[in-house]
């Protein structure tokens, strides 16, 4: 235990004036006059003496544990709302349509009536930073192949403008050596890649995100008797997702009414 700095009486102190009261018989007066002190401590100190507790006490001042408690957890929200905005600092928003497209995949649940050891069909997807419309498709396998397949089939040709990046996390589907398909179809078509942080895909949130919503609106939604009726839907849920779905980060407005407006925009 630590004295306060403040503290005139020692422990020493203390004991030598119970002593010399209970022993001596010295006044209370005469004790105060000695060690420079007013008469409520020599009694407190006389009342604290009974009790056996002539030792320095530790601060119960719990206004003060409050302050510092307070000032700690204050300096630890402060922490964390730096760190929130930095992380909004380094979030982006690209300026025109298929600047970058972000693209991923995810593994489909059984058909009704498939069995455990079929072969799974996979949901390929792309959606444009800027615009937020989407494309998507099922492809049998998460290969290269497939993904050059989605790239060129579903994203390019029905794309009108040229596509300047593509954004995505770094499986084998999308990244590889040189004569990795999906490079290649890249290349070919002028299109610059770039990944996600190493062992972060999560950095790759718009198609995430987009997988997710896709997940929950259409195929939680219904059965589908076959990969065909499974695809079909698909297709007529990606245009009620770019031309009706209302978008928060669009202001409420859909991925075609953001289209529209910008190629609507005079030409300076």
């Amino acid at each position: 235990m630590n004295m306060h700095k403040n503290t005139r009486l020692t422990p020493h102190h203390r004991q030598a004036i119970w002593t010399a009261y209970t022993q001596d018989k010295e006044s209370v007066t005469s004790l105060a006059r000695r060690y420079m002190v007013s008469h409520p401590t020599i009694y407190r100190i006389l009342k604290t003496a009974r009790v056996k507790l002539l030792v320095p006490q530790n601060s119960v001042n719990n206004r003060f544990k409050q302050a510092y408690y307070g000032m700690r957890r204050l300096a630890k929200v402060e922490r964390s709302i730096q760190e929130k905005l930095k992380k909004q600092a380094k979030r982006y928003n690209k300026s025109y349509p298929s600047e970058m497209l972000h693209v991923d995949t995810k593994r489909l649940p059984l058909l009704k009536g498939q069995k455990a050891t079929d072969k799974r069909d996979y949901l390929f997807v792309a959606i444009d930073d800027f615009s937020r419309e989407l494309y998507a498709a099922i492809l049998p396998n998460k290969t290269a192949t497939s993904a050059a397949t989605f790239l060129n089939e579903h994203v390019i040709k029905p794309c009108p403008y040229q596509i300047d990046c593509i954004y995505s996390d770094n499986g084998s589907e999308y990244k590889g050596a040189a004569n990795h398909p999906f490079g290649i179809a890249c290349f070919e078509n002028g299109i610059n890649q770039k990944f996600t942080q190493p062992a972060r895909p999560q950095t790759n949130g718009k198609a995430e995100r987009v997988i997710r919503t896709i997940m929950e609106m259409w195929h939680e939604k219904q059965e589908f008797d076959s990969t065909e009726h499974r695809q079909k839907e698909l297709c007529r849920f990606v245009n009620f997702y770019n031309t009706v779905k209302p978008h928060r980060s669009l202001k409420g407005d859909t991925p075609f009414e953001v289209l529209q407006a910008y190629f609507s925009q005079p030409v300076v």
